[in-house]
């Protein structure tokens, strides 16, 4: 998972040169398909846990008392895409990083089993670090190139949640159109993508999910105290948008904290739907 990094849809010159230069020094493991990694990096202060890939840059963060609080905000709102599936059967997730979400959907929907790709050897080395489960019945992690995983996986998922980051940021892999027309074929009828983007413009990557999913399948929703921002794009119709809708969204969550912590945030993106099916009806 990313906090503070850029988008980078395609590879610059910077990442090029960088990359050369780490393989030239034998720097870092490989990823699955060859390529030179950035070794990972954990760093443990005033009772958190974060991981990083360069100085100064965070990757995830967790409260050591709490591994599967959510703490950063865009990590919230990318689980608001249970409005659309409030009960999944399969979760897809490309990034397994700090495994914020990976804990609370383990924890907070017994019913979901979850799928999850990294890349990074080093991320997988750093499970127990950051309190993940062990694979059980309901959670597989899975060491593998992300466009791969999903390619291979049609019709698979109910929900599909993408923050797949490298230490300069989308890797071009993931945000190529090939690559989000396979999101979209990697999920059920009526199943729900969520991205999470930073930094950067996200006006090419929206554009593709539009092209990928339809026009009007696709949400983009800012953070107030980030410069993330969250697409949804979906393949059915959009969810209730009322407060009904919201709360059978909540009510499918096991835990009042759990619904604390995602009520506001499910509000919001309900909001946001209302608001861009009000401004489709008046063009």
């Amino acid at each position: 998972m990313a906090t503070e990094v850029g988008v980078a849809v395609g590879n610059s010159w910077w990442h090029r040169l960088t990359e050369a230069v780490a393989r030239l020094r034998g720097a870092g493991p490989l990823d699955p398909t060859g390529l030179r990694l950035r070794p990972a990096r954990v760093r443990q202060y005033n009772g958190y846990v974060s991981l990083h890939f360069i100085r100064g840059q965070t990757q995830s963060r967790m409260r050591s008392d709490a591994p599967d609080h959510l703490l950063i905000d865009y990590t919230r709102t990318m689980l608001a895409a249970l409005l659309w599936r409030p009960r999944p059967g399969r979760i897809g997730i490309v990034g397994l990083g700090g495994g914020s979400q990976v804990k609370f959907l383990h924890r907070h929907l017994p019913q979901a089993c979850l799928q999850v790709v990294e890349n990074h050897p080093g991320v997988l080395a750093l499970r127990r670090a950051f309190g993940i489960p062990d694979d059980d019945s309901r959670l597989e992690v899975t060491l593998d190139d992300g466009a791969r995983f999903i390619a291979a996986r049609p019709a698979r998922y109910d929900l599909l949640l993408v923050d797949g980051y490298d230490a300069h940021g989308i890797p071009e892999a993931l945000s190529t159109p090939a690559f989000l027309q396979a999101c979209r074929d990697a999920l059920l009828p009526g199943g729900v993508m969520a991205s999470n983007l930073h930094g950067d413009d996200p006006a090419v990557y929206v554009e593709r999910l539009r092209q990928a999913f339809g026009a009007g399948h696709v949400l983009l929703v800012g953070e107030a105290k980030m410069s993330n921002r969250i697409a949804f794009a979906w393949t059915g119709e959009a969810p209730d948008d009322d407060e009904e809708g919201v709360q059978a969204a909540l009510a499918a969550l096991s835990g009042g904290d759990a619904r604390r912590a995602l009520s506001p945030v499910f509000g919001r993106v309900a909001l946001a739907l209302r608001r861009q099916r009000t401004a489709a009806c008046a063009s």
